[in-house]
């Protein structure tokens, strides 16, 4: 009874073990065998540039059996030949390796690879293999000043890495951001440490970036935005009080140096324009006797703007002459353009020189009746009347103070003025311009024409400059 027990755990383990040989042998049937493609066989993992990308070679027969001991021969292309990179030995697994230097160029990591065969097997080859390349990250940078005087231009440098720092030489885009929609401005070069410059003239607060296209072995790249302010050459005026009741569209900006006056006669297209405006049967001058005046002046926020006059041709050059003062003296203009420009006035008989005034419009002819008084011809019909900064200089006419009364009480040094030594109206008054109403039509001068007597450049001062009406009377 005592020898049975033994033999009952040896019967038992023997049971165990003939369960487990089958179950073991049918795994291993299931299990999947290493399988190696049969022939000739030549890869690499995606490599950055100027790094050395491992190369395996793998030989298999045709039932895929790894062959050992081979000897590989792998080139590489140049141009349009081959060129021997490395013979290696297949170990047992039936592979090789190599390291091989990638460049920038795919068409110049192109191998392939060659087996001359045995006894028993047939030379094996690749095709050409390209050696996958990784893309580096690139980074681009703008960098020059924040802001730019307006008419002037400033240096900016760029600077193209790749994200570890590497610099790069070739093409970047400099490109502005111009109506919501980035557009190219420049294309430049970069030098070997990465690096070039331009110079930019932006005329308003603008934005620049940088772009790289995609390339084999780098990511196409973009840079930060780089903001430059465009802040005004000359000083702004401060003021207080209201704003004009109309607005204008921003003028024109500056032509040329200094005041650059043009005065040349009426064009064609002026002149369309004038006609049923400024300008209708009846008038007392004509075209051939106006001239257009074209002159940079000061705007109150600082900047250079062109504006236009249509004038008498007598007093042209004393009008030029007075705002070329000005401008050089720095006294600023809201705003001048023609006064055909806001239209015709039937309560005028002329171009609406209320809405002029509201826009605080520097103006000259304007075939119109007085404002305030029906009937009574302007001064400005004939072309030698200059109206300055109409909004902070108000006309006290027979119905009011227009275009407001705020300012009838109030003055400043360099747009508004309330008494004959004020800059502005001694400019006027040395050119032949008179202040003739004084505080009463502020913004309203009179020229009186020049005459060459005794050789001399005087004033005429029984030329006709008012109708009988305005001698007496504030006429504007």
């Amino acid at each position: 009874m005592v020898l049975g027990k033994p033999l009952v755990v040896v019967s038992t383990l023997l049971a165990l073990v003939a369960g487990v040989v089958p179950a073991a042998a049918a795994l291993a049937e299931r299990a999947p065998s290493r399988e190696v493609p049969p022939g000739l066989t030549l890869s690499a993992p995606p490599t950055y540039a100027g790094a050395q990308a491992p190369v395996t070679v793998t030989l298999a027969d045709e039932a895929g059996e790894p062959v050992a001991g081979a000897s590989l021969r792998v080139e590489r292309r140049t141009g349009d030949t081959w060129a021997e990179a490395a013979v290696v030995t297949t170990a047992e697994d039936g592979t090789a390796s190599l390291p091989l230097t990638l460049t920038r160029r795919p068409e110049d990591n192109v191998v392939r690879a060659t087996w001359a065969g045995d006894e028993t097997r047939e030379p094996q080859a690749t095709g050409p293999v390209t050696l996958p390349l990784r893309r580096r990250n690139a980074r681009l940078r703008v960098k020059g000043p924040d802001e730019v005087v307006d008419e002037t231009s400033v240096r900016v440098a760029v600077l193209w890495t790749t994200g570890a720092g590497e610099p790069l030489a070739g093409e970047v885009t400099l490109q502005h951001k111009r109506k919501g929609r980035w557009r190219d401005a420049e294309v430049l070069d970069t030098d070997d440490r990465g690096r070039a410059h331009t110079r930019i003239a932006p005329r308003d607060d603008s934005r620049w970036r940088l772009r790289t296209a995609r390339q084999p072995w780098l990511e196409r790249g973009r840079s930060p935005v780089h903001r430059v302010d465009n802040v005004p050459p000359g000083s702004v005026v401060r003021l207080g009080g209201p704003d004009p009741r109309r607005s204008l569209p921003r003028a024109s900006r500056a032509e040329g140096d200094g005041a650059s006056p043009v005065i040349t006669r009426v064009p064609g297209r002026v002149w369309r324009s004038m006609q049923g405006r400024t300008w209708h049967r009846g008038c007392p001058v004509g075209r051939p006797q106006l001239r257009l005046l074209r002159i940079n002046y000061w705007g109150y926020d600082g900047y250079r703007y062109r504006g236009e006059l249509v004038v008498a041709a007598p007093v042209v050059g004393q009008m030029s002459a007075a705002l070329r003062d000005m401008y050089d003296a720095g006294l600023p203009i809201r705003s001048m353009v023609r006064a055909d420009r806001f239209g015709w006035s039937a309560r005028l008989r002329g171009a609406d020189d209320y809405a002029s005034m509201a826009a605080g419009n520097t103006s000259a002819f304007n075939c119109r009746q007085v404002v305030g008084r029906t009937g009574v011809r302007s001064p400005h019909a004939w072309g030698r009347s200059l109206d300055i900064n109409t909004w902070e200089n108000p006309y006290r006419s027979s119905h009011g103070l227009v275009p407001n009364s705020w300012w009838a009480s109030r003055s400043h040094p360099r747009v508004a003025w309330r008494s004959s030594q004020h800059r502005v109206v001694s400019i006027m008054r040395r050119h032949g311009l008179r202040w003739t109403y004084g505080t009463a039509d502020s913004h309203h001068f009179d020229a009186v024409p020049r005459s060459g007597k005794r050789g001399r450049d005087v004033h005429d001062e029984h030329a006709p400059v008012l109708p009988p009406e305005c001698k007496t009377e504030v006429c504007d």
